[in-house]
């Protein structure tokens, strides 16, 4: 347990009991269109809920389907298992997206209440904690694990920044941080809502294969410069790198899988494929030492210890249609109308077969 300094106060978070995995009760969505089987039918979604980049309730926001409504629900378009009994996330270039952000999702969200909705998503019990947080006993669970199956489908294929990093890629799992307020307010050093893990797919349009690498981010404030993303190759190259990655890549439509195992302070990534070595990495969330055992001194000196965190999966769309300076912003063509941008390929979509919560688990030696 680390000590509570001028730069590490936690007083302003909310204290709730722990909630243990519970399976929650199902309603029928207003949104099934049909008789079809749902993504629940075949895969475990009661500590799941998901954003859809639709606006069917007519709020003026993406809409997001809570854990007794996922129960029942499908989009078919967005969100659906497919004949095979994969489980379906589709996300256009150009359609609403949450706020303060310019990429579409269709997305899940870990949510450890269930249907629990006496707690609130963004107060500790229904998100996790490294060992290190001073109030760990407080969240709904210590580290977790989060183990998928899944194949790239399609990403967007037109870019009109085609330079910038983010072209043509998809975010397939993360693990966020939940952004707070009150610590930024104090200065506490955390509640940025940053990222300490995203998985990528990238494939140039004329590329055979793609490339799968993830990203930790410096657990900076937005503003500072140094807040960035440093990445981490698994098959194939990282993002800056242009090069065809030939048969160290993965294939649209080629499976592989992940397992993210946060432990104590250590997140263990294992990324495995058919035909491909097997990858592993370790890094731990609480300093600042990066995966490589190098000390980062760029980054927040306690990474993350401070933080709530949670799990998400799916097809978060990095070609942003935003076009403006920065590595972020590809100006990826798209119309808002699905039919036409289907047509055009301006669009991201993920299948998953496996996709599993479970708690943490000590690592294999």
């Amino acid at each position: 347990m680390i000590k509570n300094t001028s730069t590490f106060k936690l007083t302003a978070l909310a204290v709730i009991t722990p909630l243990l995995f519970t399976a929650c009760s199902s309603t029928q969505s207003t949104n099934q269109q049909s008789d079809a089987p749902v993504p629940a039918t075949k895969f475990d979604l009661s500590h799941w809920k998901i954003n859809v980049p639709v606006d069917l309730n007519n709020d003026g926001k993406i809409d997001e389907i809570d854990v007794e409504e996922i129960q029942t629900y499908a989009h078919p378009d967005f969100f659906y298992l497919d004949e095979k009994g994969y489980m379906v996330f589709t996300s256009p270039n150009k359609a609403l997206t949450s706020a303060n952000s310019t990429n579409t999702r269709s997305e899940l969200r870990q949510m450890i209440r269930g249907s629990n909705t006496k707690i609130k998503t963004n107060n500790p019990g229904n998100n996790f904690a490294l060992a290190a947080h001073p109030l760990a006993e407080k969240f709904g669970a210590e580290g977790g694990k989060m183990q998928a199956t899944l194949k790239v489908d399609h990403v967007a294929l037109r870019a009109k920044n085609s330079d910038r990093d983010a072209a043509f890629s998809v975010v397939v799992g993360q693990i966020h941080a939940e952004k707070n307020k009150a610590l930024v307010a104090e200065n506490s050093g955390f509640g940025w809502g940053n990222e300490p893990l995203k998985i990528y797919y990238k494939k140039w349009p004329n590329h055979k294969t793609g490339s799968v690498f993830w990203n930790y981010e410096r657990n900076l404030p937005k503003a500072d410069p140094d807040r960035t993303d440093i990445a981490y190759p698994v098959w194939g190259n990282t993002w800056e790198n242009p090069n065809e990655p030939g048969s160290e890549g993965i294939a649209l439509g080629e499976d592989f899988s992940y397992t993210i195992n946060v432990y104590k302070n250590t997140m263990y990534l294992t990324f495995t494929a058919e035909g491909k070595p097997d990858v592993n990495y370790s890094i731990n969330l609480a300093n600042n030492v990066d995966a490589y055992g190098k000390v980062d001194k760029k980054d927040h000196p306690l990474g993350y210890a401070g933080d709530s965190n949670y799990f998400k999966a799916g097809a978060y769309n990095q070609c942003s249609t935003k076009d403006a300076p920065g590595r972020w912003y590809a100006a990826c063509l798209g119309t808002g109308d699905w039919t036409t941008d289907k047509q055009n390929g301006d669009y991201a979509q993920v299948s998953f077969s496996k996709l599993e919560l479970s708690p943490a688990t000590p690592p294999t030696k």
